[in-house]
């Protein structure tokens, strides 16, 4: 097991690929700690995932401080401190039917300050209250969820591709900072993933069009990125960081 007696704490670990990566850390040995705001999904995670071992669910709204140290206290104090926290958690542009894809000059001001809240600020905040206690461990694996627009951006989603894109040069950034320390800080960047958040615009048309540019000729599972989470979670990767690596069936690479 890869895994083995591992404290694995996964945000947005109730749905898609964070769902996919608390199967796969369980499986392979982890005690998984699921953050999610819907508690819904959340305990029936828990409930469908318990026989594959020790697997426990923190509800928090990563847009809301209070609430994101209040849930890392509780996890320090319940469970002990992390070997691996993945930021999986994120939010875009046609979650619950809040955003749409739009130019920046008709994005309101609200939906740039909801995207940016989660995907970058909650990020930022997990790793600070979590990531502190576990340099005294002089050990451990930071992993963030970006996306492919982080890196080469995309067209009509600019809040979602700014908020990736921080999360990109935080990366590098925490991989300086935490080096000496032990700790290794990565990221992951999603192409076209099929999830609840990406099924509402993967119309017959679109789908095609996404295709016609990946060279894999298939849209990417949650299981795809699971997998690669897997390797930055294990001593596989023991001498890798700083790294973005693309998940997206040689998307970026034409």
């Amino acid at each position: 097991m890869l895994l083995k007696d591992k404290i694995a704490v996964i945000s947005g670990g109730a749905s898609g690929q964070g769902l996919a990566s608390s199967r796969l850390f369980l499986t392979e040995g982890a005690r998984v700690v699921i953050v999610d705001w819907n508690a819904e999904q959340g305990e029936k995670a828990v409930a469908d995932l318990s026989s594959l071992g020790d697997v426990r669910f923190v509800a928090c709204d990563l847009g809301q401080e209070p609430q994101v140290r209040a849930a890392c206290d509780r996890i320090l104090a319940e469970v002990g401190t992390p070997h691996i926290l993945f930021n999986n958690a994120g939010i875009g542009y046609s979650e619950h039917g809040r955003f749409k894809m739009a130019s920046i000059f008709d994005t309101p001001l609200e939906d740039w300050d909801a995207i940016l809240r989660i995907n970058l600020t909650g990020a930022f905040l997990m790793t600070k209250y979590l990531g502190e206690p576990m340099l005294d461990r002089k050990a451990g694996s930071i992993i963030f969820n970006t996306s492919i627009a982080g890196v080469v951006g995309q067209k009509n989603i600019d809040a979602y591709t700014a908020s990736k894109g921080g999360l990109v040069s935080l990366t590098r950034a925490l991989a300086h900072s935490l080096g000496e320390h032990g700790i290794r800080v990565n990221a992951i960047a999603p192409g076209t993933i099929d999830t609840p958040m990406i099924r509402p615009v993967l119309d017959q048309a679109s789908t095609a069009e996404r295709l016609a540019v990946i060279p894999l000729r298939r849209i990417g599972t949650p299981d795809d990125i699971a997998g690669l989470a897997l390797f930055l979670a294990s001593d596989h990767s023991a001498y890798v960081t700083g790294q973005i690596i693309a998940c997206d069936g040689g998307r970026v690479a034409i």
